[in-house]
Parts: structure tokens; C-alpha cells; sequence
């Protein structure tokens, strides 16, 4: 008689975690400020209200803005973000000070606050570690921070191959 062969994999209770499916979906563009400036080294407020009346705002519907400025020692207003803000918000997803790799692990971050550590209370967690996107750092910190308090253990990498990295102390 034949031997039957067991997913031990699947018998053990892991659950995986996938962030990439917590990756955002939209698009994410910067806006910036450098390209109103006076001579790419001042805002000169008159100017830069003109310039903003004259842009189609259209452009930026539905995806997430990161808003920054890129001119290295210009003189830009704080107050000068707020009116970008004023209006980017009623057509973009999403808004938010930074460059795009900022803005991605801001996104990141929000989305996984979805999941609720008390979910995995006692579970035994791996977060995946190769995905088709790259997953930034941050989203690792942040399921970290979810499931630390909770988890009984959580690893890193494919159920059949782990790298520990947490485990609750009887």
C-alpha cells in the first residue's frame, strides 16, 4: 500500500500575509511647487495664485499628489501648500506633503490600518516576502506594529522557507 503523502504546510495553521495586496491601486504623481516659482527660487504670491488659476486641475482626478518642492534652498511660504491643497483635494484620491516614495509609504501604511490586530490573536503569521511589486520598508514596520502585540509568532518569507522574527514568550 501507498504511503499518502501531507501538506504539512498546509496542517500547520500558518497564515500568510500578502502585502502587496495592500499595495495602492491609484496612480501617484507629484506636484511641484518649483515649477511656480520666480526665477525657480521664490514664490512670489500674486504670481503663484495666477499660475494655479491657469492650471487644469483635471489632470490630477482620482490619483494621489504627493506636493513638494524640489528647488534646493528656494523660498517657499508654508501657506503656499494649503492653497495647492485647496485644490488639489476635490479631485485627487489623495494628498499629501512629500516626494512619490514618501507618498507610497504613507498609502501603504493607511491601507494596511485595515487589518486589525486582534484578528491574529495567538496566530501563527508569515508576511510574504516576494512579491511582483516592490513592497517599501514601511509597510514591513507597519504589519509589525499590527501584529506584535497579538501574534503567538510571526516570520518572514514562504511557509516552506521562514525567517523568525518574532515569538510571544510563554
Amino acid at each position: 500500500m501507498q504511503e499518502q503523502i501531507v501538506n504539512k504546510i498546509a496542517e500547520s495553521g500558518l497564515i500568510t500575509l500578502d502585502l502587496e495586496e495592500y499595495y495602492p491601486k491609484e496612480e501617484i504623481v507629484v506636484f511641484d511647487i518649483k515649477d511656480h516659482l520666480f526665477m525657480g527660487m521664490m514664490l512670489k504670491e500674486k504670481d503663484f495664485r495666477a499660475s494655479l488659476q491657469g492650471l487644469d486641475w483635471e489632470v490630477y482626478r482620482g490619483k494621489n499628489v504627493a506636493v513638494t518642492c524640489s528647488a534646493q534652498g528656494a523660498i517657499v511660504p508654508l501657506w503656499s501648500y494649503m492653497l495647492v491643497t485647496t485644490y488639489l483635494q476635490p479631485v485627487a484620491k489623495y494628498v499629501a506633503y512629500g516626494d512619490a516614495k514618501s507618498l507610497l509609504n504613507t498609502l501603504f501604511v493607511k491601507n494596511l490600518s485595515v487589518l486589525k490586530g486582534e484578528d491574529y490573536t495567538d496566530k501563527r503569521i508569515v508576511v510574504k516576502g516576494c512579491a511582483d511589486v516592490q513592497v517599501p520598508e514601511a509597510a514591513y514596520l507597519e504589519i509589525t506594529n499590527i501584529l506584535r502585540p497579538f501574534a503567538k509568532s510571526i516570520m518572514y518569507g514562504e511557509p516552506c522557507s521562514t525567517v523568525p522574527i518574532f515569538k510571544k514568550k510563554p
